[in-house]
């Protein structure tokens, strides 16, 4: 191997680990903004919101106790996890925290619908860079997608089935269910699409695919 290739090979994986670290701390902080807004958070959001107005934990931990929890549900499933993978349950739970602690409480209709609207777009970007980096689906995604070749059911089906069962649970706990919630559904595939063709990174002279090997539905952590 050449200097020049091995120099190449490090610049490589270094864009690559920035992309991820990036895209998982600004998740955090794009879900933190919705919280902020409080007009709805996204389906996951929903749960982890509830269960933190119930037990006093703050709402990023309980994010990262949730991942936690999922990914031990891929040993059944056979799923294996990656690097972005593991540190998608913490880092995201964390910036989450951060980004509540440092943000100011937002009044005013106008100003709480910026606030959502900024969340649902960061989001998006944050989900094109993290995804694009190529270190494992986050450990919802590996959930949806095993129990995808588990059972034989549709991408579409079986995602659906687990994010209504979240967002019920998680609305019967008390977590924010609105106009957010609906919003985010509509545009976070449109956003994540664009972003992850824009953050793709080139692999040997080649544009990488947008989307990761498990199916083009999986827009979201």
């Amino acid at each position: 191997m050449s200097t020049t290739t091995a120099v190449r090979q490090r610049t490589h994986l270094t864009r690559r680990l920035i992309q991820l670290y990036a895209g998982l701390a600004l998740y955090g902080a794009s879900s933190a903004l919705l919280v902020v807004a409080g007009l709805g958070l996204e389906p996951w959001g929903v749960l982890h919101q509830g269960l933190a107005e119930r037990t006093g934990i703050t709402i990023g931990v309980v994010s990262i106790i949730i991942g936690a929890i999922v990914l031990l549900l891929w040993i059944p499933l056979r799923q294996r996890p990656g690097l972005g993978t593991v540190s998608n349950v913490f880092a995201v739970g964390i910036a989450m925290d951060g980004t509540l602690a440092l943000v100011p409480d937002v009044h005013g209709l106008a100003a709480r619908a910026g606030v959502m609207v900024a969340g649902i777009v960061l989001n998006g970007v944050a989900t094109g860079l993290y995804i694009a980096a190529r270190f494992g689906p986050g450990p919802r995604d590996g959930l949806m997608t095993g129990l995808h070749r588990r059972t034989g059911r549709s991408i579409r089906l079986v995602r659906t089935a687990i994010e209504a069962a979240v967002v019920a649970t998680g609305f019967l706990l008390g977590g924010s269910l609105g106009i957010g919630t609906v919003l985010y559904a509509l545009a976070i595939g449109p956003l994540a699409q664009f972003f992850l063709r824009f953050f793709a990174i080139p692999d040997n002279g080649r544009p990488t695919a947008a989307t990761p090997p498990s199916g083009q539905a999986i827009l979201r952590r």
